[in-house]
């Protein structure tokens, strides 16, 4: 069993910086892929950034690609995700995933635990 919590996310303006946590719960959590979902109001959840259990392989999502970056700190239980130069559409909850698997994943199904989610808000 994992429990994921998020933080860090808030408010910033178009052009800004945030840098999200997930603080994962449970040993063994260098066993579990992770990945980074997001979802904006009235839309569907969507695949953000993913990454390996080793951290050595991460995926994005075109619409971040180059802005974003996912890490992992597997001493600490923890999944970051540096956000750079933030948009408005960017603006939604987003959600840490985990999920016991050697590979990458993308797909919310391929998903097992989930985090309550962090509010990330874009002005212009």
């Amino acid at each position: 069993q994992v429990q994921l919590v998020e933080s860090g996310g808030g408010l910033v303006q178009a052009g800004g910086s945030l840098r999200l946590s997930c603080a994962a719960s449970g040993r063994m959590f260098s066993d579990y892929a992770a990945g980074w979902f997001r979802q904006a109001p009235g839309k569907e959840r969507e695949f953000v950034a993913a990454i390996r259990r080793s951290g050595g392989t991460t995926y994005y999502a075109g619409s971040v690609k180059g802005r974003f970056t996912i890490s992992r700190d597997n001493a600490k239980n923890t999944v970051y995700l540096e956000m750079n130069s933030l948009k408005p559409e960017d603006t939604a909850v987003y959600y840490c995933a985990a999920v016991r698997s050697p590979g990458i994943v993308t797909s919310i199904r391929g998903y097992q635990y989930w985090g309550q989610g962090t509010q990330v808000t874009v002005s212009s």
